[in-house]
């Protein structure tokens, strides 16, 4: 596992749990990895999750990955070319490599199937793992699901079969662009969530956000390739829906914060940990652009996040807009 962050770490605590070995290393400081290798624990991320004896935390990357056939990264979208390149001289000749990354890469506007494809080589057999989960209650052992989608079936079903347990359950797919755009845009949507929620307009409107919302993940999702079906799923609705109505989402908990009057800066201080949905809405906007793409609701949460717009000058700017048939997607 490259990644220590608080998803990073519970998924390596899960496949731990599921009965493999398990080396969890990545981009943290060194005292803070020292750190978790003395207390066994991830104090700053994942705090009261104690490691089982089959998870080893590796201050040293060379260590964590030596001998490894299954490499699962759990790092930003702006840092997974960076982390690709620099494990790819030490990944075998076996070595499979999945992510937990959402979010297209803003400096291209590509998903990490299409970064991992440059860094990797476009054979390289790759997996992508999403849908509704909170590192927090996956540490905790509570009850979740989520999909695992890769271009070589035999890799996703084995990487189901690895983190499944009596409390965790893991779907398959052969769908890696939807999978991976509805991770990317559900975070820019969850913004609008939580500035919607803190300006009080109530649960019609929130859930009028969700529905919408999903309309635009659809919408883009099907030009870029993606299978329209897997919008209705755990990494599509499922993930929507959990990241805009619980405050266990940082991107949420920006939106309120946001709606709160605080500054990016402030808000993100205070959350303690990256907030995906700042660079995301500008991702996704960027894309949706270059393709004609019309999504009016990250389109705002866009506005507010980079050119000062106030959310209630949103929420009228979505609300003037020309009526038109539901059907029209």
């Amino acid at each position: 596992m490259i990644g220590a962050g608080s998803w990073g770490t519970a998924l390596a605590l899960q496949f731990a749990r599921s009965g493999h070995d398990v080396r969890l290393g990545g981009l943290l400081e060194l005292d803070e990895l020292e750190a978790m290798v003395e207390k066994r624990e991830n104090t700053r991320y994942l705090p009261g999750a104690r490691f089982p004896d089959n998870l080893v935390a590796c201050p040293k990357l060379e260590d964590c990955l030596e001998g490894a056939r299954d490499i699962l990264v759990a790092v930003p979208s702006h840092g997974l070319r960076d982390t690709l390149t620099k494990i790819k001289p030490m990944l075998g000749p076996d070595s499979r490599v999945c992510w937990a990354t959402k979010g297209f890469e803003l400096s291209t506007g590509k998903l990490p199937h299409q970064v991992a494809a440059e860094v990797l080589g476009p054979d390289f057999p790759v997996a992508v793992l999403s849908g509704p989960t909170f590192a927090k209650e996956v540490g905790a052992g509570l009850p979740t699901a989520m999909t695992i989608a890769s271009n070589d079936d035999e890799f996703a079903r084995s990487l189901a079969e690895a983190i499944s347990s009596k409390n965790f359950r893991a779907y398959t797919s052969d769908d890696i662009i939807g999978v991976e755009v509805g991770g990317a845009v559900k975070n820019a949507l969850a913004i609008g969530a939580g500035m919607s929620d803190g300006l009080g307009f109530g649960a019609n409107t929130r859930i009028a956000l969700i529905n919408r919302g999903l309309v635009e993940l659809m919408r883009l999702g099907v030009a870029l390739g993606a299978k329209k079906e897997t919008f209705m799923g755990l990494a599509g609705m499922g993930d929507l829906v959990l990241t805009c109505t619980d405050n266990l989402s940082r991107n949420r908990r920006m939106g309120l914060a946001l709606a709160a009057g605080k500054t990016i800066e402030e808000a993100q201080e205070e959350i303690q940990q990256v907030v995906e949905g700042v660079k995301a809405a500008k991702a996704v906007h960027e894309v949706a652009e270059e393709l004609g793409i019309e999504m009016p609701i990250v389109n705002q949460v866009y506005r507010i996040l980079y050119e000062g717009l106030t959310p209630r000058e949103a929420v009228e700017a979505l609300m003037s807009r020309e009526l038109k048939p539901e059907s029209e997607h």
